[in-house]
Parts: structure tokens; sequence; C-alpha cells
């Protein structure tokens, strides 16, 4: 069990500043080469599809006049449309929305960027948080260095199912030896540029006892980020915030966003749902299958929504 001190030191350990270059922004992307993505390709061997993200759906204290309006068969403005064919068109209606959502926290799935975290001001590759403006937002490892799309392998680590539970319990950290468990039970092994998706049944208790309060949650535990790095995985993904809440350490609230976002450039998808993904690779005993996460292009955001897609 490495210690506070020990964790703090992973800020220089396991550091990828200027491993790529002093002007590198995608951090551990960069284990995703064009090799890495021809094999993710050849993981999919039976064609199928499933969502790893939750549904975004409207709270119900939120006036629904806020985020769409009805479909409806005659425009009241039709005839200050710009062009005739709409003006004569009176069977032609449409829906539309104007969406507004803050997708970091515990419930949205999403992929954080570089600069959504740091550290002694700092942000990946030694860029100084002061970097990142209210109104221009960040001008360094944004989401839109992403832009072209995460696709490698992804590699789905059941601990839940290694430890024989249905979901490990608020406070309940994985460690290496889980993941490498996972690994020997699954008949899979974690490659440089794979992305790793952790379940721990936190998912399953959303599914059945609806969305969890507090920030009290089972994930990674800080001891994980050598064996990461070590693998030169490209990716994390997680049922949960990622980091396992409490984390153990006083001064280390979060440390694998902390370690993993600003030393390493880690990305990470947060509050995926891997029930269906799980079910599937059971079925099909098959626990690796192509990844594609694909961000909008918010253009300075330190993340976005996102729907990863695993096709088996």
């Amino acid at each position: 069990m490495p210690t506070q001190k020990d964790v703090l030191g992973y800020a220089e350990s396991l550091s990828n500043w200027g491993r790529w270059g002093d002007d590198d922004e995608l951090g551990t992307l960069n284990h995703i080469t064009d090799g890495v993505r021809l094999a993710a390709a050849r993981a999919v061997r039976h064609g199928r599809s499933v969502s790893c993200a939750w549904e975004v759906a409207v709270p119900e204290e939120m006036e629904r006049a806020t985020t769409a309006c009805p479909c409806f068969a005659d425009l009241p403005a039709a005839g200050s449309m710009p062009l005739p064919g709409f003006r004569n068109d009176r069977h032609w209606g449409y829906s539309s929305e104007r969406l507004g959502l803050t997708f970091h926290g515990n419930t949205i799935t999403h992929l954080d960027a570089p600069c959504h975290v740091f550290w002694d001001g700092a942000m990946y590759n030694g860029r100084p948080h002061t970097m990142v403006g209210a109104e221009t937002g960040s001008a360094w490892a944004a989401v839109t260095a992403a832009a072209h799309g995460i696709v490698t392998r992804g590699v789905l680590l059941d601990v839940a199912q290694v430890r024989g539970v249905p979901w490990l319990e608020p406070g309940d950290g994985v460690f290496p030896e889980d993941l490498e468990e996972a690994e020997r039970r699954q008949g899979v092994r974690v490659r440089p540029g794979d992305a790793v998706l952790l379940r721990t049944g936190h998912g399953r208790v959303r599914h059945e006892g609806g969305q969890t309060g507090g920030v009290t949650q089972p994930g990674w535990h800080a001891s994980c980020l050598p064996w990461l790095h070590e693998r030169q995985v490209a990716l994390i993904c997680a049922d949960s915030p990622q980091d396992v809440q409490p984390s153990g350490y006083d001064e280390l609230a979060m440390p694998v966003h902390t370690v993993g976002l600003v030393a390493m450039g880690l990305w990470m998808v947060d509050n995926c749902d891997l029930e269906a993904c799980a079910a599937t690779a059971a079925e099909l005993g098959q626990w690796d299958f192509q990844l594609a996460v694909a961000p909008v292009r918010f253009a300075g955001t330190s993340g976005s929504p996102v729907n990863p897609i695993a096709t088996f």
C-alpha cells in the first residue's frame, strides 16, 4: 500500500511531461498508434455494438421549455421564414432543443481532458493554470486535442465479478492485484494503447436504486497508477467517477484524477454504464473490443459528454 509520500512522488516518477515533446497536448493518447487502431479493428469478431453511457434525462425540477419545444404541425412564424417554400408548406413541422448541462460530476458520462485538473498551479506538460480563462476557456490540452476521436482496443476488467459480489461497496478501492486477477480469469491482457474499462458494479447500484447521493463511491485506488503507467494505458473508463472515495490520503482527495491528468496526461471517461457491456462480454466470452469515443468539439473546454461505443 503506497503511503501518501509515495503517491505525492508519483507526480514526478510517473510524469509524461516532455515525453512526446514540449508542445504535446495528447498525453497518453499518444500510445494509440495506427497499429493499435488496426489491432482494435481486429477485435471486432461478432459485429455487436453496445453503448457504455447513461441516458441524459431532463431533471424533474427543470422546466421542460428550457430544454425542448414540442413538435407542431403549423408554424406560427411561417410568414417570417426566409424561404418561400416554408411559407407555403402548411404540413411541415419540427422540434428543437436548447441544451444546457454541467457534465463534470458523478452523473453524466463524460470525457476529462488534461486541462480539467491543476496541481500547484500547473497543468499537463508544465503549462500554467492561467492558460484557462472564464471567458476564453483553455488554451492548452482542451478536449479539442482529441477532435479526431479516440478509437482503440478496449478491455473490460470486471472486478466485481472477480470478487464474487454484485458490486463493490462505497469506499472500496480497486488494486493492481484485482486488475491482474481479472486479466487471468477473463483470458485477456492489457496492452500499450488500450483503454481499460473498470467495472465495480456501481452502475448496477444506479440501475437498481437510482442515482446515489454524495461523493462516496468505489473506484481506482492510487496504487493502480504505476500499473497503468507501466502498461502504457491510453484511456481509463469506470462506472464510477474514477477515484475511490474516500481516497485514504489526507492531502490527496482525488489522486487518480490529479496524478493521471496533470502528471501523466491520462484521459479518462467518468460515470460509464458498463452493465450492458459486461453482459455482452460474458455472453460472447470476449472481454476485448473496439472502443470509439467521440467528444463534441467544444472549443476550450475541459471535457465533453460522450457516448462510448464498444463493438465486439
